[in-house]
């Protein structure tokens, strides 16, 4: 098949960083007071903002308030990061990572909201014949994974909690269609992946869970905004918010609909994405102290490993909605 022969829809595909569903403002605002007559909405081919552009729920919204919704592409996560950092970007959605690379990059990134822990939706696979039946017998083993994304942390902790690290193992870093052609082809012993690669993994080479992210890592999936933006427009924001909460209850009780209506953006089998789409987490919430500190563990990971330059305060960058 065709799905994995580019990165345009691979909606975590983070190297060192990336942040995916990104929305664009134009317009200027004062303290307080929006004056937003356009909100452009970034956005990859997976995920739930493809499912809220879809549904046009957003327009309806955000009618009575005067602002019109344009829908923009973009075919990876660099893309959007170097946006929010540059200004032209002003609202997105990322997974555990790539919010922690912004916000050693840009000190304006506010995190926003948060959907619940989808642990499920990662895992570390081998090859239905593979002769590794735990994580001990990774030891010396080459292990693919997205260098700096969310399954680097769940390596960390899948080896930690079997007394292992990283120095055990030989890990091979490589994006998600590198790591899946090199998995088929035996040049990898392991590939720690997310969905929708992992549920296609499973339905289309029959792929073995060795071990998920349940009881190891949260996997939240974060509403993250420039910080200015947030301020000046918590009225937009807060729209926002609550669509995108009803949005993911919607599809947790639609879940066929949901995936038909991902098919045609993503190419992906309608079974691959009822798997994806059932292990999401449903509901968008403001950011607890609990979330945060769970996010602050991925971040000390991350400076421990040395893949970001400084140790960062998760709290800094939590914005409370008004």
């Amino acid at each position: 098949m065709a799905l994995f022969n580019s990165t345009s829809w691979a909606k975590y595909s983070v190297i060192a960083a990336s942040l995916a569903g990104v929305m664009m403002l134009g317009g200027c605002a004062k303290k307080e007071e929006h004056t937003t007559t356009t909100l452009n909405i970034g956005y990859q081919k997976y995920g739930i903002l493809p499912i809220l552009k879809a549904r046009g729920d957003l327009e309806k919204a955000l009618k009575d308030q005067g602002v019109q919704v344009k829908w923009v592409e973009f075919p990876a996560g660099p893309q959007l990061l170097e946006g929010l950092n540059v200004g032209s970007v002003s609202l997105g959605e990322a997974g555990e990572a790539p919010p922690i690379f912004a916000q050693a990059a840009n000190p304006n990134l506010v995190y926003v909201a948060n959907q619940p822990a989808a642990p499920k939706a990662e895992a570390l696979l081998v090859q239905k014949d593979s002769p590794i039946q735990s994580i001990k017998d990774l030891k010396g083993k080459r292990v693919a994974l997205n260098k700096g994304s969310n399954v680097h942390y769940l390596l960390l902790k899948v080896l930690e909690a079997n007394h292992l690290s990283l120095s055990d193992i030989q890990p091979v870093y490589l994006p998600p269609s590198d790591a899946r052609a090199a998995f088929e082809k035996g040049d990898v012993d392991a590939w720690v992946i997310w969905d929708p690669f992992f549920a296609a993994a499973e339905h289309q080479i029959q792929a073995r869970v060795l071990a998920t992210g349940e009881n190891l890592v949260s996997n939240h999936q974060f509403y993250l905004a420039d910080r200015k933006f947030a301020e000046n427009n918590p009225k937009v924001l807060n729209t926002v918010v609550q669509t995108l909460n009803q949005t993911t209850q919607w599809v947790s009780t639609h879940q066929d609909e949901a995936a038909k209506l991902l098919e045609k953006p993503t190419a992906l089998e309608f079974d691959v994405l009822k798997t994806s789409i059932s292990r999401m987490g449903f509901g968008v919430q403001p950011i607890s102290d609990k979330v945060a500190q769970e996010q602050q563990y991925v971040a000390d990971a991350f400076y421990a490993q040395k893949l970001i330059p400084n140790k960062l305060t998760i709290q800094e960058a939590i914005l409370k909605l008004k």
